[in-house]
């Protein structure tokens, strides 16, 4: 008879040999699994912080390059756009306290509009409307981001960066919305005048520089919508600005060829009277220190209720003062400025410069 004892031994020594090269096995693996395991913990929360880290970046700039629309005197307040590009970053990046953002890693400037979609470029001259940022965490600003499992493999912590851009865009389609002065003023004198400038619009008429000399020429209220509008029209738009009716009556006067918008590139004619209205005194009075829109025209056809302005462009002004005593003595009081109006579109080609609202801003926007 076989030895029983014999063969059970043997079996057992066998198994006990498999468990060892299992055990051995194991240990080989074990070492790339840990690398596995920390690979994919550490990268899906780096991936995450770097999403987290991006989106405060885009938040900053979208906030800040807001501020950098200029005041009535041109004036641009660059430690205020710093100011709050770091408000911002600090507030959407919440698990540190007082988050940095270098100096360095701010850029503000100009973009050049041959190199929006190529090479975007940012240059230090004229007047600024992009603002770029870095925010980091790494050995310059707020320590590198620290990780889980990698640790056992020996990689205790990872640099984080994110950069985003934006930019003011310009002005070119007036929407419902948009605030408007339905007055009309001359193209060359007005693009003769620097901004800050005062210009004071007679009742009766007259027009008059920054230093009182009579600028020659028609100009009047003009009716952005229907022909022959009355005051109360006129009131109704200096105070709620572009109407979709304005819009309306344009397209089916056929003066503008869209229902909603009217195009700053393409000109057209408004009706419109010499002078000023009394009966437009509160609507004007309410504008006071408001920015609007205001038509410009190169010519004038017609004469008195009939005159047609040929409206060239818009510009923007504010509305400084007005004084109210019949036609000698009634004045309004404009300064060429800038604005921000969330109502007015822009031409959805940055590289277009040519027709759009001078010193008008549209809403901002991303570009890298």
């Amino acid at each position: 008879m076989p030895d029983r004892r014999c063969v059970n031994h043997s079996g057992m020594r066998q198994q006990s040999e498999r468990r060892g090269a299992i055990a051995v096995f194991t240990a080989i693996l074990l070492v790339p699994l840990l690398g596995m395991v920390a690979f994919a913990v550490d990268y899906g929360y780096l991936l995450k912080k770097r999403a987290d880290l991006q989106r405060a970046a885009d938040a900053a700039v979208l906030a800040a390059v807001r501020d950098l629309v200029p005041d009535a005197n041109g004036i641009q307040d660059l430690a205020k756009v710093r100011a709050t590009l770091r408000q911002y970053a600090d507030l959407n990046i919440q698990e540190i306290e007082n988050f940095q953002v270098l100096d360095a890693d701010i850029q503000i400037g100009r973009y050049d509009p041959e190199s929006v979609y190529d090479n975007f470029t940012i240059v230090d001259w004229g007047t600024f409307d992009t603002v770029r940022v870095t925010l980091r965490f790494d050995k310059q600003a707020n320590s590198p981001v620290s990780l889980f499992f990698a640790r056992l493999l020996g990689i205790n912590e990872s640099d984080l960066n994110a950069t985003s851009t934006a930019i003011l865009q310009k002005g070119s389609l007036l929407a419902p919305g948009v605030g408007v002065m339905p007055f009309t003023i001359p193209k060359a004198e007005w693009d003769a005048t620097e901004v800050g400038e005062i210009w004071t619009i007679y009742g009766d008429g007259r027009l008059e520089d920054n230093i009182g000399a009579e600028i020659p020429g028609n100009w009047g209220t003009c009716d952005i919508g229907k022909p022959y509008n009355s005051t109360s029209d006129i009131r109704d738009q200096i105070d709620v600005g572009l109407r979709q009716g304005d819009l309306d009556a344009l397209a089916a006067e056929g003066r503008n060829d869209s229902t909603e918008y009217i195009d700053s590139s393409r000109p057209m004619y408004l009706n419109g009277d010499p002078g000023i209205s009394t009966g437009m005194r509160s609507a004007v009075v309410r504008a006071e220190g408001k920015t609007k829109l205001i038509p410009i025209f190169d010519s004038v056809m017609g004469n008195g209720s009939g005159v047609e302005f040929h409206v060239v462009g818009w510009a923007v002004c504010e509305v400084i003062d007005s004084h109210w005593g019949g036609d000698k003595n009634t004045y309004v009081k404009i300064k060429k400025s800038y604005t921000y109006d969330s109502f007015l579109r822009p031409n959805t080609d940055l590289r277009v410069t040519e027709g759009v609202v001078e010193g008008a801003f549209a809403a901002a926007a991303l570009v890298q």
